[in-house]
């Protein structure tokens, strides 16, 4: 019956595409728990996969948060660097090995899925916004080389799954208030009836920010059904609504304005109000079956519709609004047998994405939509074909090679003619191989290393041309990165495990955002002729008692560019990338007593950070201390509890984010000093 039960979650981290908890017993231990984690597309546990993964599960999400940025959690990742989380409409920055620090708005460099359906376009460009922090199960972050399995990205994957369906209904409500003119407010239901389960997540949070001009008001509905068709198949629906009608864009600072005051907006920002509204419906199936013990499949299909409305702090050309139509779809088969006598398993598939934006700017007068200045259609199509094989060479040894040819087409019809027709189109395609080793040398220590490419096209806003006018900037070119990574995995004892990785990531033609004066806030791009990225990734958590949990995290990473001459003749060759730190540590001690008390301290050191391609100014050093607590009690059906919290507890002052290569040394976004929150949930299971 365990064996049947085990099956049973594989088949259920297969459709989710991230993590099953699959419990395994053993005589000497008694019970424990072994991760599966998909993050390579097919089921296996985290300790055999021959790359570098990180989980974060509901509690690190949920427990005692303010529940408005992924950061919160995902900062005990190492090889990650986050930052925005207080400037909504940026979207929260997001950096794996350094690939997605160039974007200013956006995560670029980096595939995000959400209950298996992609948040990033066949272009590359990604967020976060219709994330529903409040239904989040987990977190999967695969780290390096995803081009051979995912396709267009350089840094890596990010999968997030919402809550399952529980068998026992359940109702919870919370509401949490907070300084800076902070309130969320959630009602969640849970249940199952028969082979169905369903789960409907509604929210709605406000915030005026620690700046002026950075109001956020934003409202969601996350859905997801699963039905069980038979013992061999099952399909998943999932169900997001994002209403976010007000984004403000307090802008960058210079260094002395910083110093002057850093709650106040950038002047141009006020003055046309800068900022951006957004309304997205997403809508996406994934249906899984098995054949027998040896074959299954594992298709997809999804439709999302995006209404997007942005204003710049300039005037010409300032305002921009886009209505996009993004769909897809993929199929992966799977066998599971032996070659040779050999063990192995078998994954083809392909998947098939389509974009297609009407985008137009207007004249931005003082925060309203002027003349139309920019019109045209903009159509990208992605299509992907790959093969895994991991072949058991011996019992503690297991090769892993990967095969995977992406062909990007975008496609731009210029219907704002007086300036002449930019129509055109582009192709970039690309093959992305991966080979990968996993050597078990004890039952508690793995042994793994890989060498992959990876392939990153220009994102459709990233082509615009910095001379004017539509079309494509015909300069820039996809870059291409080759990563060597080796790496350990283990386990010390019965409660404590580690990972260490070390890597080296040669890229050529990097994507380098400037801005041109008068234009603050727009990013264009060029390609770095060459960049060489090493670093060490070191992982650690145990639990030394009962309830008590320590984990510690640290990235160093040497980033810099190895040859580079820019368009002015400027030489940066030798430099360090912009808007990466070379060391960041984290810690956190959490713990939770069996009568319901619940205490978190965690602290991040985040080193100085150049802002400018020639390394000429810096962004400094800072470490942050947040503070969490709360309480739960149980009685009958009801369980209730009441938390709380201190961002930045000891009032650092620091910069949460900054804009790479900004004009008019307007690159530092302040974040806020101390601020508290409280809130209360109630939950009512049904059956108890």
């Amino acid at each position: 019956m365990l064996e049947q039960m085990k099956k049973n979650l594989v088949r259920r981290a297969a459709v989710c595409g991230a993590v099953a908890l699959v419990p395994t017993v053993t005589l000497a231990a008694g019970p424990q728990t072994e991760v599966l984690v998909t993050a390579t597309r097919v089921p296996k546990p985290l300790e055999n996969v021959p790359a570098a993964v990180g989980v974060v599960y509901r509690d690190d999400i949920q427990l005692a948060r303010q529940q408005i940025g992924l950061d919160e959690s995902l900062v005990q990742v190492p090889g990650l660097f986050l930052q925005n989380r207080y400037n909504f409409a940026q979207d929260l920055r997001v950096s794996i090995r350094g690939f997605g620090a160039r974007a200013n708005f956006g995560i670029r460099g980096i595939r995000i899925f959400v209950d298996g359906i992609p948040e990033t376009l066949p272009d590359g460009q990604g967020g976060v916004d219709s994330i529903d922090l409040g239904s989040v199960e987990q977190i999967t972050v695969l780290r390096g080389a995803a081009s051979a399995l995912y396709g267009n990205a350089s840094g890596g994957v990010i999968l997030i799954d919402s809550e399952e369906a529980p068998e026992q209904a359940v109702v919870e409500a919370r509401t949490s208030l907070g300084e800076l003119g902070y309130g969320k407010h959630q009602l969640k239901f849970a249940g199952s009836v028969g082979d169905l389960g369903l789960m409907v997540s509604l929210s709605d949070i406000e915030m005026e920010g620690y700046r002026d001009q950075s109001e956020l008001k934003s409202r969601q509905v996350n859905a997801t059904a699963r039905y069980r068709i038979d013992d061999s198949s099952s399909l998943r629906v999932a169900f997001n609504y994002t209403d976010q009608p007000t984004s403000d864009d307090p802008g960058a600072l210079t260094r002395a304005e910083v110093q002057q005051n850093p709650r106040q907006a950038a002047p141009g920002n006020l003055l046309f109000d800068g900022g951006e509204s957004v309304e997205q419906t997403r809508l996406g199936f994934v249906y899984e079956k098995s054949f027998g013990e040896r074959h299954s499949i594992s298709a997809r299909n999804y439709y999302i519709w995006r209404d997007f409305t942005n204003t710049l702090p300039f005037r010409a050309g300032g305002a921009v609004t886009i209505d996009r139509f993004f769909v897809g779809g993929g199929v992966t088969y799977t066998n599971t047998g032996t070659i040779g006598g050999l063990g192995n398993r078998l994954m083809l598939g392909v998947d098939y994405d389509y974009q297609d934006d009407d985008r137009r700017r207007y004249d931005n007068v003082f925060g309203v939509l002027g003349d139309l200045t920019f019109q045209q259609d903009e159509k990208v199509s992605s299509t992907g074909i790959f093969l895994q094989d991991e072949l058991q060479l011996r019992e503690n040894l297991e090769l892993t090679v990967g095969l995977r040819y992406d062909r990007v087409k975008f496609d731009v019809d210029d219907r704002f003619l007086s300036d002449g027709d930019e129509s055109g189109s582009r192709t970039l395609d690309e093959v992305s191989p991966l080979v990968g080793l996993m050597y078990r040398v004890s039952p508690r220590m793995n042994l793994y290393a890989n060498v992959a490419t990876s392939f990153e096209t220009p994102t459709t806003t990233e082509f615009a041309n910095p001379t004017g006018g539509g079309g494509f900037n015909r300069d820039l070119d996809p870059q291409i990165a080759t990563n060597y990574e080796v790496g350990v995995k283990g386990t010390i004892g019965e409660n404590s495990t580690y990972g260490l990785a070390l890597f080296r990531i040669d890229v050529e033609d990097e994507l380098i955002p400037f801005e041109i004066p008068g234009f603050s806030g727009r990013s264009y791009y060029v390609n770095a002729g060459e960049s060489r990225r090493k670093g060490i990734e070191l992982e650690f958590a145990t639990r030394p008692l009962e309830g008590l949990n320590i984990a510690l995290a640290y990235t160093y990473s040497d980033f810099e560019f190895t040859r580079f001459v820019d368009a002015n003749g400027n030489d940066f060759s030798g430099n360090a990338i912009p808007g990466l730190p070379d060391h960041v540590l984290f810690g956190e001690i959490t713990y939770r007593h069996p009568r319901g008390l619940f205490a978190g301290f965690d602290a991040v050191y985040v080193d100085r950070v150049f802002v400018d391609n020639a390394n000429s100014e810096t962004s400094e050093s800072y470490t942050l201390a947040n503070l969490r607590v709360g309480y739960t009690a149980d009685r009958g059906s009801w369980r209730w509890s009441v938390f709380g919290g201190v961002n930045n507890l000891f009032d650092e002052a620091y910069n949460s984010n900054v804009r790479i290569n900004a004009a008019g040394g307007r690159y530092f976004e302040p974040g806020p000093r101390a601020n508290a929150y409280a809130g209360l949930g109630f939950e009512y299971r049904f059956g108890s």
